[in-house]
């Protein structure tokens, strides 16, 4: 059976057993092949929209002898899905940007109808992909944060749930954080660094934050440089971002036991 990276097994591990599958911009499409070989999934479908890696998804989709099970197919974001076709969609190695417009050209499209499950691994600008799915009524059911070849990932699985928007009100609400800022501030600290991964933080989250920290600070020393107005606008901005991080990151470490 194909052996899969760390990140690609968070992936798996996520869906439901006994799901259909359609998996976007599935590369040399490794998740769903594992996900019919271990018999979690009884049938999936790999979109990719560049040429190579299309071909080289059938490839490996022949090789393991799933080409019946495996239908693998070229075309762009949800487009290579009809509705009804797929239980679960997973989108992994984009940005959060990207992937809420996939989703959202898809929603507009009907490709959705049916789909009752989301696991979504955006390599940055996860917010947005959090945003989106507060939007159309998706509920964040959980989020794992983990490490591999010196990169950091964030995976997230979301339902169709009927309840979803009260569900979601009582998931972002920051009251578990010994804060004294707003419910707009907490709001928006919740939405970016993850209500799930700031129950439960990882060394991965201060990790990720700190090398964000460093970076924002890279940037105010370049604006401090500067004489224009919008420079020190700016760099206000990014100063009062930096704090709010580091609160909620030594808030953190003043919780774990």
């Amino acid at each position: 059976m194909l052996k899969l990276s760390k990140r690609l097994q968070k992936i798996a591990d996520y869906v439901t057993i006994g799901a259909r599958v359609a998996d976007i911009g599935s590369d040399h499409a490794m998740l769903p092949v594992y996900l019919l070989q271990s018999g979690r999934c009884p049938s999936a479908i790999a979109g990719e929209l560049n040429r190579g890696p299309f071909e080289a998804a059938k490839k490996q989709s022949a090789d393991a002898g799933l080409s019946s099970r495996l239908t693998v197919r070229q075309g762009d974001g949800l487009n290579v899905l009809e509705s009804g076709e797929a239980d679960t969609v997973t989108i992994a190695g984009m940005g959060g940007s990207l992937m809420s417009d996939i989703l959202e050209a898809g929603r507009l499209a009907g490709k959705l109808e049916g789909v009752t499950e989301l696991v979504l691994q955006p390599n940055v600008g996860e917010e947005v992909v959090r945003q989106w799915l507060l939007k159309h009524h998706w509920f964040l059911t959980a989020e794992s944060i983990l490490e591999e070849d010196g990169k950091i990932y964030e995976v997230m699985h979301a339902v169709r749930a009927e309840d979803a928007d009260s569900r979601s009100s009582e998931l972002y609400n920051g009251h578990f954080l010994a804060l004294s800022f707003d419910k707009k501030v907490l709001y928006k600290v919740l939405m970016q660094m993850g209500p799930y991964l700031l129950r439960d933080p990882q060394p991965a989250l201060f990790k990720k934050w700190h090398h964000e920290l460093n970076k924002l600070e890279r940037i105010c020393e370049q604006l401090a440089g500067s004489d224009l107005a919008e420079s020190a606008v700016k760099r206000e901005q990014f100063l009062t971002e930096m704090h709010v991080i580091k609160e909620v990151l030594q808030c953190l470490r003043t919780d774990k036991p």
